[in-house]
């Protein structure tokens, strides 16, 4: 059986991602890829233990509509930061695959007391999650 391989194009469409973040990603051994000529080509298998889930071809043809989302919360102290991303994480893992892709990173700046929360993905999984975020927040005394 031949193994599937996909471009960084086509790899940074299928995680609603830029090409420079998957090549970064690439170039920092986050995720494997093979060299071909000029060109990145990555494996099926190595998308697979990458994202956690299986590799699916990009859709083509129809509108397709993603987002990108920074929340900053200032004021928040390391416990609080824990709390809020792990909680953040575990609703981003747990949502439905309904074939949109959803991606959360969190940045803390512990001397400013200030968190970043980066989400891309489909536009529903991103709404759920600000809500979610939204809550967190309003319970933070």
């Amino acid at each position: 059986m031949a193994e599937r391989y996909y471009s960084v194009e086509q790899v940074a469409e299928v995680l609603g991602l830029h090409v420079k973040t998957v090549r970064g990603y690439v170039r920092d051994g986050r995720l494997r890829a093979t060299r071909i000529g000029r060109q990145y080509r990555i494996a099926a298998e190595d998308l697979e233990a990458f994202t956690g889930r299986p590799a699916t071809t990009p859709a083509r043809g129809g509108p397709h509509a993603e987002t990108s989302a920074i929340v900053r919360i200032d004021g928040i102290g390391r416990e609080a930061v824990i709390r809020l991303a792990n909680t953040v994480m575990a609703a981003a893992g747990s949502r439905p695959r309904d074939g949109g892709t959803l991606r959360v990173e969190t940045v803390y700046d512990e001397e400013r007391a200030s968190l970043k929360v980066i989400v891309l993905g489909d536009l529903g999984g991103t709404a759920e999650l600000l809500k979610i975020i939204d809550l967190l927040v309003d319970e933070e005394p």
